[in-house]
């Protein structure tokens, strides 16, 4: 009888020491539940959808050709003491002082010399004398011809040299050709790019973009877009800060960011960085880009 009772007793500790540790992990579980569930919701970059220019462009080379350009040839013992050249002249000035009478400037540009000659060709030592006008930049460039039916002149033109890596030159289309050349298949183009500054140089290789079929288009940054297969997404934002996910369809890219053609409207607030962060339905705190 004494031991059926110590076993019922074991019985009955066992399972006092089951339940025990059960209500112990759902109390320790709904004690974390209410601690996680309290967390803020993760600072999120968003931005407003806003419309922006976008464009195709025709890439290509050419090379500086100044505005107007002079050459003088100058016998050195025709100089009127030490050569000294100006580096800017304005119409009008003293170029060079010489025995026989002295040079004006035909027009305002930056003076150099290509150096001295003593060879075969010139009997005498000659110094040759440059001025060029580089207040407006001119290039011939060769267009494609399947670009043909898109090139116009007036179009704006985008170019970069090599010594300016970061700075973009603005121009334009100043002359398209009548015919397609028939040995290269190209549309000889001529650019014009305004050169206040005067840093582009005559002769400089200039890389050109030529911008066509321009139109303002809805943008996004490229970082807000998921790309899933064949089919793109952008996490909205509504009056609530809570994120939905939304199918669009993109264009073109310029610049860091993405044309939209479908799928959101001017105005709309997105996600802008940080789309790991973010889950369906979830809730952030906007942080403006």
């Amino acid at each position: 009888m004494k031991r059926s009772k110590k076993i019922i007793s074991l019985i009955v500790i066992f399972f006092l020491i089951i339940a025990i540790v059960i209500i112990g992990r759902a109390m320790i579980g709904n004690h974390f539940k209410k601690k996680f569930s309290k967390r803020p919701p993760p600072g999120v970059m968003v931005t407003e959808v806003i419309k922006k220019e976008f464009s195709k462009k025709i890439e290509t080379f050419g090379t500086a050709v100044s505005k107007k350009s002079k050459t003088f040839k100058i016998k050195k013992n025709d100089l009127f003491g030490e050569l000294k050249l100006k580096d800017f002249v304005e119409k009008g000035d003293i170029l060079i002082e010489l025995e026989s009478g002295n040079i004006l400037a035909p027009f305002s540009g930056v003076l150099g010399y290509t150096g001295l000659t003593e060879d075969i060709l010139v009997s005498n030592n000659i110094i040759i004398i440059t001025l060029d006008d580089n207040s407006t930049i001119y290039s011939d460039i060769k267009i494609p011809e399947n670009f043909s039916a898109s090139i116009k002149k007036g179009l704006p033109v985008e170019v970069r040299i090599s010594s300016y890596k970061d700075k973009v030159f603005q121009g334009e289309v100043d002359f398209v050709s009548s015919r397609i050349n028939a040995d290269t298949r190209s549309l000889l183009s001529r650019i014009k790019v305004e050169n206040k500054n005067l840093e582009l140089i005559s002769g400089s290789l200039l890389e050109v973009s030529v911008k066509f079929d321009l139109r303002n288009s809805l943008s996004v940054p490229d970082t807000s877009v998921m790309v899933e297969g064949d089919k793109s997404y952008v996490y909205k934002v509504n009056n609530k800060n809570i994120v939905n996910k939304a199918e669009v369809t993109t264009g073109l890219r310029s610049n860091k960011n993405i044309e939209i053609i479908s799928g959101l409207d001017e105005g709309n607030i997105i996600v802008a960085e940080g789309l790991k962060k973010v889950r369906p339905q979830g809730k952030i705190k906007p942080i403006s880009k």
